[in-house]
């Protein structure tokens, strides 16, 4: 049976055993200093065509004592070199394992490490791709080519290859079959549609000699080319990598292998866009290689995570067979409700329910995969959960806060060190410079709301008044619009209308207004120019230190206070709905986030006892008397609702994010830590399904790939058209 290429990869810890010899102890008790190994970088992944150079680069070698290395290199056909920059050319398309061995001066120790780097090589127009298992093609499988369906969700994907033209067809759909190399050609065996959204998926075939009918891979390809030519459509490298990378990112999309889709909406047909173009921030289409840093080059990706992943797929696709135990401790892991449901048949599906369930079975699939080489570098532990999240930097990101996504998908955050706004593209790319966009009021903004027609309100926690952007573009005067009263303000929000909604307190310690409240504040109302609605402020008496606020699909305005461990409900023209201490009851703690659900039900984190309060539109607890606790709950923070009326919750002091049904129900036992999250701040949920968390802790914009269901954006359209924690 065949589990992957073993690599050599000693990590420099071991004396023995791995080209190192044992340092000595001086005569006299003293040791001498112990030296630490040099680390080998081979750099790439590299990608030309057959007959060219390839350039490879060890530059990025390192001696922690500075001493001259001496370079090893093995070409994986055969062939070996030396120096720094070797040069090397290829005869036949395939993929191979290139490794480097360093070694520096010191007679001490050596050191061996290699780096896997996987050249894909293919003459032009003489194939469209190749299936891969590990580092071995699989021979005679069915590849079938999909669009995602737009007719609503859980609805079939639309196969596209035509049947008479490739001969070939079953009960999935028409296909070709892979060559002994593992290559496989279409071009001419069907069309698609401008704007479809295409993926492979390869089921079956065998790896020398050995069938597996459960060796099912998926890869991204992107959109229809121009006039529907499939000829012009990229060269894909399909393999468990690519796998991994399709699940994450088409999960909010996917029920199985064969069931991707959307509605036909304009958001809708967005989110999914932006959900198959984010593969290609995880992994090149053309060599299956995952990055270690995004295309845009401010994004760290989880690699090893992702190549860990990737094995324990591979342990089941090279085991020999549908029933062998690999493939059985991989489906009875995978199910699709997580510890329920139905068992997968292959490992794309099995793929796609560990995106759905990332903390089910998280040892067991980490074991999986740990024993293999296929794909290098891996975990050396099992992680947390299996979400998959990618860390961005840049863009002027100041200790973010508030955080909002466009109808573009595109990310804004405030910044309260720096006074500033970032915004970064739905592929995670910063669009705002170093600095931010800076001007127009801001002074500490705090929040973020996106109105009807795509520009960004933020709430100023010092100043003298409220800011309004269209991108890089200030709107607002120099001092902001002028609000009820100084801003301290936590909470912006916009309503159906394309008003702005903003809660004030009048800062800690306060003053005290007619009913005695010190710390009362006020709410304020602008229209989309920046004028106020009369009288300039809502709600006194019914307010005690505002905090967040949301508007349900009605326009009336809640508001949490966390000064009075209350919610007050305001019509759409300011008038009081609540009793004049607001609701309470639920749980209430200091509430601080707030959001709304498709029904209207409103959702609360409090910060004072670290749970979850559930409010009926007419202010009824729906949650026990002491809250929703659980779920990796510590010092809530941000609150955000997903397309199944799921919360998601961003926990300051836990260094994590939770979810919940829209019962209440755990969902993330110990929370989701996914990569690099630290003290996140603000949550939100995009139309693809990602959720982006913003850290307070470290200046950095955290995205876990499709972890929840795509959300209507911006959420004043979901106001709008009723279809709030909705998918679009």
């Amino acid at each position: 049976m065949r589990f992957g290429v073993a690599v050599a990869a000693c990590c420099g810890l071991a004396l023995m055993g791995c080209g190192g010899s044992s340092s000595s102890s001086s005569s006299g008790g003293s040791s001498e200093t112990q030296l630490l190994p040099p680390q080998a970088n081979a750099g790439g992944p590299y990608t030309a065509t057959v007959g060219a150079t390839v350039s490879l680069d060890g530059s990025g070698s390192s001696d922690p004592q500075g001493q001259t290395l001496t370079y090893a290199w093995t070409f994986g056909d055969g062939a070996t070199g030396t120096g720094i920059k070797p040069s090397h050319t290829y005869s036949a398309a395939g993929q191979y394992a290139v490794s480097l061995l360093v070694y520096d001066t010191s007679n001490l120790r050596s050191q061996t490490v290699a780096s896997v780097v996987l050249v894909s090589l293919a003459a032009p127009g003489s194939t469209r791709g190749v299936v891969y298992d590990g580092q071995q093609p699989i021979a005679g499988a069915h590849v079938y080519l999909f669009a995602a369906n737009t007719t609503g969700y859980g609805q079939a994907s639309v196969s596209l290859l035509n049947a008479t033209a490739t001969g070939h067809s079953d009960a999935v759909g028409g296909y070709v079959l892979t060559a002994s190399d593992g290559g496989f050609q279409w071009t001419g065996d069907a069309a698609c549609a401008p704007g479809d959204e295409l993926y492979v998926y390869s089921l079956g075939g065998s790896v020398g000699g050995e069938a597996n009918s459960a060796a099912g891979l998926l890869a991204v390809v992107g959109k229809c080319p121009a006039g529907g030519d499939l000829g012009a459509l990229p060269y894909v490298w399909v393999n468990e990598v690519s796998t991994v990378v399709a699940a994450y990112a088409m999960a909010g999309f996917a029920v199985d292998a064969t069931h991707v889709s959307s509605s036909g909406t304009a958001l809708a047909l967005a989110g999914i866009a932006n959900a198959f173009a984010g593969a290609a921030n995880l992994s090149s289409a053309s060599t299956g290689v995952v990055y270690e840093y995004t295309p845009g080059e401010n994004g760290i990706v989880p690699q090893s995570e992702i190549n860990t992943l990737a094995d324990a797929l591979a342990a089941c696709a090279g085991s020999g067979g549908a029933g062998s135990s690999r493939c059985s401790a991989l489906f009875s892991s995978t199910l699709s409700g997580g510890l329920g449901g139905v068992v997968p048949t292959d490992t794309a599906t099995a793929a796609i329910n560990i995106a759905h369930n990332p903390l089910t079975n998280v040892s067991a699939l980490y074991v999986l995969g740990a024993g293999l080489t296929a794909f290098v570098p891996g975990l050396g532990a099992a992680p947390n959960d299996w979400t998959v999240s990618v860390s961005y930097f840049g863009g002027g990101l100041s200790r973010p806060q508030g955080i909002a996504i466009d109808g573009l998908g595109n990310v804004w955050a405030a910044n309260v060190t720096t006074s500033s706004l970032s915004e970064f593209s739905s592929a995670g790319v910063a669009l705002s410079s170093g600095g931010g966009y800076s001007g127009g009021g801001l002074d500490e903004p705090t929040a973020v709301a996106i109105d009807l027609t795509g520009n960004a309100w933020v709430a100023n926690l010092s100043g003298t008044g409220e800011s309004e952007f269209s991108s890089y573009t200030p709107l607002s005067p120099a001092n902001g619009f002028a609000i009820c009263a100084a801003p301290y303000s936590h909470g912006v929000a916009v309503d159906g209308s394309n008003q702005i909604w903003f809660a004030n307190t009048f800062g800690f310690g306060g003053i005290a207004d007619a009913e005695g409240l010190t710390n009362a504040g006020c709410v304020s109302a602008l229209t989309d120019t920046g004028a106020p609605i009369p009288p300039g402020g809502f709600g006194a008496g019914y307010l005690d230190n505002p905090y967040g606020i949301a508007i349900d699909s009605a326009g009336s305005a809640w508001i949490a206070n966390q000064g009075g461990s209350s919610v007050t409900k305001l019509s759409s023209t300011g008038a009081p709905i609540s009793p004049f201490a607001g609701y309470t009851g639920g749980g209430l703690n200091a509430p601080s986030g707030i959001a709304i659900d498709g029904p209207g039900n409103v959702w609360m984190v409090n910060s004072g006892n670290s749970t979850l309060t559930k409010l009926s539109n007419l202010g009824a607890a729906l949650s026990p008397s002491a809250g929703f606790a659980g779920g990796g709950l510590s010092g809530p923070a941000g609150l955000a609702i997903d397309g199944r009326g799921n919360a998601w919750v961003a926990n300051f002091g836990g260094n994590s994010v939770s979810e919940f049904s829209n019962a209440g129900a755990v969902l993330s036992p110990t929370g989701f830590l996914g990569q690099g999250v630290y003290a996140p701040a603000g949550i939100a949920v995009d139309g693809s399904g990602n959720v982006w968390v913003t850290n307070d802790g470290d200046n950095v914009l955290v995205e876990f790939i499709g972890a929840a269901a795509p959300v209507v954006t911006p959420l004043a359209m979901g106001v709008k058209n009723n279809s709030l924690g909705t998918r679009p």
